[in-house]
């Protein structure tokens, strides 16, 4: 008999219509981002809509990803800009919540 495996969970970034970045982890990055852009899911998003998905990491767990959460938010604007530059361990992303592709 074989164990399922655990679903990877992701924690992602979000650009806003004010240039801020929300972080945040979920089962479907893409699907949450969806809710983002809806309006719903996050207070962070009532002053400025959620405008990019501009970063995606892939953690083997909930548990992983909630400490990387916690790490991503720790850094400053300045680190987390720098995050998003570093291609190497980021899945493709590709998501806007309108056709502005310059605030990715």
């Amino acid at each position: 008999m074989t164990t399922a495996l655990p679903s990877p969970w992701y924690v992602y970034l979000v650009r806003a219509d004010n240039r801020a970045l929300y972080c945040g982890i979920s089962l479907d990055a893409q699907k949450r981002f969806a809710q983002h852009c809806a309006g719903k899911g996050a207070r962070f998003f009532a002053t400025s809509p959620a405008r990019a998905l501009v970063y995606v990491e892939v953690c083997a767990d909930k548990s992983t990803a909630l400490r990387r959460e916690l790490a991503i938010k720790r850094l400053s604007k300045q680190a987390k800009e720098q995050l998003l530059q570093a291609q190497s361990n980021q899945l493709l992303v590709s998501g806007v919540c309108r056709k502005d592709a310059s605030l990715a």
